[in-house]
């Protein structure tokens, strides 16, 4: 397996040195990828009773894009991955633009991690349609294909329109791998759109024998669309904050038992205060994992 590390976003807070740091030091560890997520704005709760999202406007988040067209410049090997650009409330060409650019500016090592989201308020500030966002998804899926390998795009489908135009640059991988977040056990219609669509997951449950149904029903998917299921990545992770360092090997033979490709590393909400002790972390979790 691939072994990649989560950037600690709400927590490194806003020095551009300390995140050239961090995502320097997993590169000279080892490390094959570097994972960040997504949200452009955050919610002020005391506006909305009743609040159950996992973020709100105290929570940091980098934008993803413009943070790897930074880190490209100060990394040489390091996969960026996006996981996840909430892709139905983002124009869909600006997107496929932004992430042609960071592949070409880092040389090929963009992984674009896709989902839906679950922010209302981030729609609704963007001004994009948050109940059809599911189905909107898979047209901009082909929408940004489309345009990453060829140079010019004629595509009239139900929300996007493109009369012969293209990208320049377009990307150094044609195309650009699509990967999904989301599904988990029950929501089967990511489920179905992942076997269907993906060029990878990014599971949010644990590798026990839910989690084990739950990919094969995936790959299932995948086979009655006519597609390999094994041409499919699976990313595994593991939370350090409810994890004792000696279960990691066990999860990580666990995730690879199921058939993961890709592991990572979240050092998020763990209680560590500074960018140094994130790093020390995953140096930890390294050591511990490759031995």
């Amino acid at each position: 397996m691939q072994l990649g590390v989560i950037f600690p976003q709400t927590e490194i807070g806003a020095d551009p040195k300390a995140v050239r740091d961090f995502a320097q030091a997993a590169e000279e560890m080892g490390y094959d990828h570097l994972i960040v997520f997504d949200h452009v704005l955050g919610a002020d709760t005391t506006h909305y009773p009743g609040w159950q999202g996992a973020y709100t406007k105290d929570h940091m988040f980098h934008e993803p894009l413009v943070l790897y067209g930074y880190l490209a410049a100060v990394t040489q090997r390091l996969e960026l991955v996006t996981a996840v650009i909430i892709l139905g409330q983002r124009q869909t060409a600006l997107v496929a633009k932004q992430a042609a650019e960071v592949d070409v500016l880092s040389g090929g090592r963009l992984r674009l991690g896709v989902g839906i989201g679950w922010n209302r308020v981030e729609y609704e500030a963007l001004g994009e349609n948050f109940h059809n966002r599911g189905k909107r998804s898979e047209e901009q899926i082909a929408v940004m294909r489309a345009l990453w390998t060829q140079e010019v795009v004629d595509f009239h489908g139900r929300w996007h329109h493109i009369s012969h135009a293209g990208l320049n640059p377009l990307p150094i991988q044609r195309p650009i791998p699509l990967w999904f977040g989301g599904g988990r056990p029950g929501v089967e219609a990511v489920i179905e759109r992942i076997g269907r669509l993906g060029d990878g997951w990014f599971p949010q449950f644990p590798p026990d024998a839910v989690g084990r149904a739950t990919i094969e029903r995936m790959r299932g998917y995948a086979r009655a669309a006519g597609r390999d299921p094994a041409a499919i990545g699976i990313e595994g992770r593991i939370r350090v904050s409810s994890s004792p360092p000696d279960t990691w090997p066990r999860q990580a033979e666990d995730w690879g038992t199921l058939g993961a490709t890709h592991l990572s590393v979240n050092t998020m909400d763990a209680g560590l205060r500074t960018p140094d002790a994130h790093i020390a972390a995953i140096k930890h979790f390294y050591a511990t994992i490759r031995g």
